[in-house]
């Protein structure tokens, strides 16, 4: 079972911009590996080390359509963009928030694997979303900021709401 737990808003490790990782190593897999079970657990395609509480550049993913892989990133950017597309999309770290985001349709991505080999990775549709939704995780970006200003405004009261929650649960722990 997995000593990480799932981070959600408005938690401050959501807002900062991660860490470069420096060193790839057994620990660091192990909390690769541990990422992996919280996002199944949780019904997830992707995670960012901040949802898990990890102020680290490193996600993981796995969109599970089409055969593909599932896959480690560390230290991510993006090298080449195509396209845009608008489609919905959500967030563990946001539950039951829902929204429509522009993105690019294709992007090319240079990594480093889980080997600590530098890797560059070609996604277009819904694989190239999640990963430049996991990116922006590690900027400090929830995809709220992406969205048209009248709809942040209705979803307003929603996050209020969780924020209210978490804050319930923090007085909860300190007791």
């Amino acid at each position: 079972m997995s000593k990480l737990q799932l981070v959600t808003y408005p938690a401050p490790v959501l807002r900062r911009q991660a860490s470069v990782v420096k060193n790839v190593d057994g620990e660091l897999i192990k909390t690769a590996d541990d990422m992996f079970e919280v996002m199944y657990e949780n019904s997830g395609i992707g995670l960012a080390g901040p949802q898990v509480g990890l102020s680290n550049q490193i996600f993981v993913i796995h969109v599970r359509q089409d055969e593909l892989p599932s896959y480690v990133l560390i230290n991510p950017r993006v090298t080449r963009r195509e396209g845009e597309v608008e489609t919905e999309e959500g967030c563990l770290s946001l539950p039951d928030i829902f929204g429509d985001v522009k993105r690019s349709e294709y992007v090319q991505v240079r990594y480093v694997d889980r080997n600590g080999e530098e890797k560059t990775l070609e996604a277009e549709g819904l694989l190239a979303r999640a990963i430049q939704h996991e990116i922006d995780h590690l900027n400090g970006v929830l995809f709220i900021d992406r969205l048209g200003e009248t709809r942040r405004q209705l979803l307003d009261q929603q996050l209020r709401a969780l924020a209210e929650s978490a804050k319930g649960e923090t007085n909860e722990h300190a007791r």
